[in-house]
């Protein structure tokens, strides 16, 4: 002690005392550890191919608990961003199957992408602490409102990769998928963040206040369960007496033809790629369905622009007396300076051969159907499949076939279309009375890409109260009825998706939503719209009333919380 220091003022110290413990010791390194792999581990495995939706119920909640507790802002960014990023460098591990640099890029990425949510979080919910109930609610509905316009960024920034919203975990659990039809996904999307602040505000109420009795009852909570239940009553609402309005509707042959893509392009394998589309399509003609379905780019030549691929396909068709919807690749003025390729989808009759009019995919792969900035990435051209750039359509361009006598539109979605609310969206206004997915997920092998891009189709369905029909080269295949329900998988004998051959299966439809267009495609992103508004207000809710909570103690600064 200091000469002139008083008495009172002097640290006496216990030589008694305990020493602090190990966990005393490292009390925020374990916390941050905890925190982290828990937040990674649930996030993994609420999507598929783990598949526990219930997780997507808790996922947020060990970062919500902890943010409530002021922890370090650089421990805490950097722990949920490191937990993201290793989530979903884990969640898209079928990349390695096409590049391992792509999926360690990408991973990281979309990670830091969704964990920005956190930054979020982090500045609002200790100030949250105190205030008035409407305030918290405010707040919270708008942190909400802030992961659904992370979400939407997610569709178009950088050229967009809308894969695996928080919604698509919920991609077996129809009874909460209902609200897409009015909101989008993004509405169940908001649903699930909301239920995780929920039970984050109802732990830290519990465990941080330490109220009991009648007091620990958090308002938070009890208004993400009524946004639950609100869902459920939809799905009930929208339910009831369905299969009275249910009819029959067409028989589609779903052909997969497995073709492995290291062999699709070699044209010495051509002839055998061509007896294998013969085969496993006549196989599905005998059994007279109305429509025939093949997937993407099927053809080992483009059946626009090479007279014989054009001729192969018509004469098949000729035998199997079935009209069929199929992709591939439309070369427009072969040969020449202006020689374009599509990504197309067409519709090839018995009477009429392959149609005039096609569809052109809207939505391209980067570095895989074409390189970004050319000019300044063009070295990267030599790992684009095909050698050059593929070009982009720009309408939705529905097919029109003639199936029982009567015109049918069906709105194509090619490769990873379905992940984007608005194509599907676009392809409903167009007329289309159903979806037709055509995809090849050959390229990622046999891991979780198939049942993760087969969980877009479902909200798609929902979203547009349209049948989706899912054709894959070699998996996910089947169809999805209106209200998301999956009526049929095509598997073998052994109940794998992974397979060559052909399924028939019946579709039937919801009269009251024939020629009916659901809300969300009536008026489009507007939730998302309201979301934006609804961040902003609460921030600024949550600014305008600071020093009007009861204690509530102000935020520590960085140099303090480093001291403490």
């Amino acid at each position: 002690m200091l000469p002139g220091t008083p008495l009172s003022s002097a640290v006496v110290i216990d030589p008694y005392a305990p020493s602090p413990g190990f966990l005393q010791r490292h009390a925020r390194p374990l916390a941050a550890t905890s925190v982290g792999l828990l937040t990674a581990f649930l996030t993994v495995v609420a999507f598929p191919p783990y598949q526990v939706p219930e997780a997507a119920y808790a996922l947020l909640v060990p970062g919500i608990y902890w943010a409530y507790t002021r922890p370090p802002w650089r421990l805490f960014v950097t722990t949920l961003f490191v937990a993201q990023a290793l989530a979903w460098t884990i969640l898209l591990g079928w990349l390695h199957n096409v590049t391992w640099l792509g999926l360690f890029l990408l991973g990281p990425f979309v990670g830091a992408w969704v964990g920005s949510w956190f930054l979020a979080a982090r500045w609002l919910l200790p100030r949250m602490v105190g205030r008035t109930v409407p305030v918290r609610l405010v707040a919270m509905i708008g942190l909400a409102g802030c992961w659904v316009v992370i979400e939407w960024t997610r569709s178009w920034l950088l050229g967009g990769f809308p894969w695996l919203p928080l919604a698509a975990s919920q991609w077996e659990r129809t009874s909460i998928l209902q609200i897409a039809a009015y909101t989008g996904a993004y509405g169940i999307s908001f649903v699930l963040v909301m239920v995780n602040l929920g039970f984050g505000a109802y732990a830290h109420r519990l465990f941080r206040e330490g109220v009991t009795g009648i007091n620990k009852r958090s308002q938070e909570f009890f208004l993400a369960l009524f946004l639950l239940l609100a869902c459920v009553s939809v799905h009930f609402q929208e339910s009831f007496n369905r299969r009275g309005y249910s009819v029959p509707w067409l028989k589609i042959g779903l052909v997969q033809p497995a073709i492995a893509q290291e062999v699709k392009w070699d044209p010495a394998r051509a002839p055998a790629i061509l007896e294998t589309l013969t085969q496993t399509t006549l196989e599905a003609a005998s059994r007279r369905p109305d429509l025939l379905v093949w997937p993407e780019a099927v053809t080992p030549m483009a059946v626009r622009g090479d007279a014989s691929a054009q001729a192969f396909v018509e004469s098949l068709i000729k035998r199997s007396q079935v009209p069929l919807v199929l992709g591939s690749i439309a070369i427009e003025q072969p040969r020449t300076a202006d020689e374009a390729w599509y990504n197309g989808a067409f519709v090839v009759t018995p009477e009429e051969g392959v149609g005039a009019r096609y569809y052109a995919k809207r939505r391209l792969v980067p570095f895989g159907e074409f390189v970004p900035l050319r000019p300044l990435l063009g070295w990267i051209g030599k790992f684009v499949p095909i050698g050059g750039d593929f070009m982009a359509g720009e309408t939705s361009a529905p097919l029109l076939v003639v199936l029982r006598g009567q015109p049918t539109v069906v709105g194509p979605l090619i490769c990873y279309e379905d992940t984007y609310p608005q194509l599907a969206r676009f392809s409903a206004l167009s007329g289309a009375s159903a979806l037709v997915v055509l995809t090849n997920n050959g390229w990622f092998g046999e891991g979780g890409a198939a049942y993760q891009h087969a969980a877009h189709a479902v909200l798609r369905a929902v979203e547009t109260r349209r049948p989706v029909l899912r054709c894959g080269n070699a998996g996910w295949s089947g169809w999805i009825d209106e209200f998301g329900v999956v009526r049929s998988v095509v598997t073998n004998a052994q109940g794998s998706i992974y397979f060559r051959g052909s399924r028939v299966v019946e579709v039937t439809r919801d009269v009251r939503w024939v020629d009916r267009p659901s809300f969300y495609v009536e008026y489009g992103d507007w939730f998302v719209a309201a979301c934006a508004v609804l961040a902003v207000f609460g921030v600024l809710l949550l600014r305008s009333s600071e020093g009007q909570s009861v204690g509530n103690p102000a935020e520590p600064s960085e140099t303090s919380q480093k001291l403490n």
